[in-house]
């Protein structure tokens, strides 16, 4: 079996450039190599610990719990929303990382990339991502960094990525990715 990447936009928009950055890198993935994408964010309930002491985890929160585990990476495409991250990732994060120390986060090799309609891409939003990634332990790439800026200017009508210099940014992202996965 190959390697899968289990891939999360972090904006429920329907024409969310984001998500269709998460697409092209399903056209960009290297060889061999799976991105499913998990799209059910928007159904997570608000992170309230007294959801799981009542009876297990939601039937969406598992959904999220098993795209995450049973995946050897993780691939999240995030907006930037007031200098941070839509609350609607954030909400996956909180729930994704329980248990504590023991969740499917936990060292799991992970990349970032973004953009947004600003000229500095998504660099703050990143940072915010990154800074919720270190309590669960998660291996996030350092580089190569995608922070993709005017991404009206990257996109066709159809939300295509055709900007070529963008698409490799994205390759080179990916191919760090897959190569920081351990060895099966």
């Amino acid at each position: 079996m190959g390697i899968v990447i289990c891939g999360i936009a972090g904006s429920l928009r329907e024409k969310s450039y984001n998500r269709a950055l998460l697409t092209a890198a399903q056209e960009l993935m290297p060889e061999g190599v799976e991105l499913r994408i998990f799209d059910r964010l928007g159904d997570l309930p608000h992170y309230n610990s007294d959801l799981e002491a009542g009876g297990g985890s939601p039937e969406p929160v598992a959904a999220l719990r098993d795209a995450i585990g049973s995946a050897d990476g993780l691939l999240i495409a995030t907006p930037e929303y007031n200098f941070s991250i839509p609350g609607v990732l954030k909400n996956a994060i909180d729930w994704a990382s329980r248990p504590a120390n023991a969740s499917v986060l936990n060292k799991k090799p992970c990349a970032i990339l973004g953009c947004s309609g600003g000229v500095m891409g998504t660099v703050r939003g990143q940072l915010a991502l990154r800074q919720s990634l270190l309590f669960t332990e998660t291996y996030v790439l350092l580089k190569p960094e995608v922070l993709i800026g005017k991404a009206s200017e990257k996109f066709d009508a159809d939300l295509k990525l055709t900007d070529e210099p963008t698409r490799g940014f994205v390759q080179k992202l990916l191919a760090a990715l897959v190569a920081s996965i351990p060895k099966r």
